[in-house]
């Protein structure tokens, strides 16, 4: 046997159990396994959950704060013009130091699969795509990266983007990004879209776009997905990053919207950190909005949401240590999620519901499951996101990748 852990608590179960590994997968969930193992572990009553799920983050764009322009308006589109100049200079080795730090933060946190997003545009070509898939190579065995092809600039807003874009699933890429609101009318917002699927189709991939990421409600390209999503017949399959634009819709279109998007089974990722900081600037001393999506109605219609870390120390967020568990904190707070199914919900987004909108295969703490977990020095859900607490073990299909001790001393 590869791995034994012992007294383990699980959620949804009242009594501890153990769980035997070998081959990389779980094979037995019992109390008191009466299994040899190269590798004991007593989790000694702690919980043992998956391992963490971010399915949304920038890894090009990482720890550029201290090296590019401050972002002096504080706003989406401020942080966006304000890094041309330092993607522009963007190299292999460049994107590597900046983003292997945070990979390696999110793998001792408990996170084993990331979706970035990379940018492909004229600006600074395919060079952020070829340092991610480098990292992406590099830490094969120990992280799980989602890459995306992602055109943050615009796609008819950036001539040359669209030949940028084939070629970036030509060199990897798995996953057709976009960000149709970043065009200069709804007619190319609606090409954006369209071209979208149209290599989304060639390459049989998903989809995973930035959408109306701001509070104006004139921007409704999000119904514009949702749309092409069921003509193309890629239900499941896509995405919608943000959606900030669809808490500031009156009800009614909203709840239109939301119904679409239901039958589309379009996912959603907020992305709370980032957004409380960039979102609603222009409001000035009043009652400044969150700028987060509608969270609690489209878990109502039945749509899978989830949360990313989204940005580390970078000109769009000048925060963020690739914690998924600080992401809940801040999330269920702005979500305004505090009842013990809500918390309960948050644990799903990082896990169960991310691991679904990411189609991992073998996931979670079943028998047949990889044996992708980590156990934390906590015994529930609620405390693990109050308390963000050590993870003692991280494991890696059966291999204890990380471990963090839990020492504390106090002399009063």
């Amino acid at each position: 046997m590869q791995l034994l852990i012992q007294n383990a608590r699980l959620r949804g179960r009242d009594a501890l159990v153990d769980i035997a590994v070998d081959g990389g997968h779980i094979v037995a969930v019992a109390p008191s396994l009466d299994n040899s193992a190269d590798t004991v572990i007593d989790a000694a009553g702690k919980l043992v959950s998956p391992a963490f799920v971010d399915t949304h983050i920038h890894l090009d764009k990482v720890n550029i704060f201290d090296s590019c322009e401050k972002n002096e308006a504080g706003t989406l589109f401020g942080a966006i013009e304000l890094i041309w100049a330092r993607k522009a200079k963007y190299t292999v080795e460049d994107i590597l130091e900046r983003s292997e730090p945070v990979v390696q933060m999110g793998i001792q946190n408990g996170t084993l699969t990331m979706r970035t997003h990379v940018d492909v545009d004229t600006i600074g070509g395919l060079m952020p795509m070829k340092g991610i898939l480098a990292l992406r190579e590099k830490y094969r065995n120990a992280m799980d990266l989602q890459v995306i092809a992602f055109p943050q600039e615009g796609i008819y807003k950036d001539p040359g983007c669209d030949k940028l874009m084939w070629e970036a699933m030509e060199m990897g890429a798995t996953i057709v990004g976009g960000m149709p609101a970043n065009e200069n009318s709804p007619e190319d917002s609606l090409k954006h879209v369209k071209l979208c699927f149209d290599i989304a189709e060639k390459y049989d991939a998903d989809i995973d776009m930035h959408v109306d990421e701001t509070l104006d409600p004139f921007y409704r390209t999000l119904e514009m997905v949702a749309d092409e999503t069921i003509r193309r017949g890629w239900q499941g399959r896509v995405t919608a990053g943000h959606t900030c634009a669809l808490g500031a819709y009156d009800d009614h279109y909203a709840a239109y919207l939301i119904e679409k998007c239901a039958k589309a089974q379009v996912h959603f990722v907020s992305n709370p950190v980032t957004n409380l900081i960039v979102q609603g600037r222009e409001y000035g001393q009043k009652l400044t909005p969150r700028g987060i999506t509608r969270v609690k109605q489209l878990l109502e219609a039945g749509c899978l949401v989830s949360f990313g870390q989204d940005c580390v120390n970078d000109a769009f967020y000048p925060f963020g240590n690739a914690d998924m568990l600080e992401v809940a904190n801040i999330s269920a707070h702005t979500m305004q999620m505090s009842m013990p199914d809500e918390i309960e919900k948050i644990y799903d987004m990082m896990t169960t519901d991310g691991a679904k909108i990411l189609r991992l295969e073998q996931y979670g703490t079943e028998v047949g499951c990889r044996a992708n977990l980590v156990v934390l020095d906590t015994e529930d859900v609620r405390s693990a996101i109050r308390l963000q607490p050590a993870r003692l073990y991280v494991i890696r299909d059966g291999r204890i990748i990380a471990t963090t001790e839990n020492r504390r001393s106090l002399y009063l």
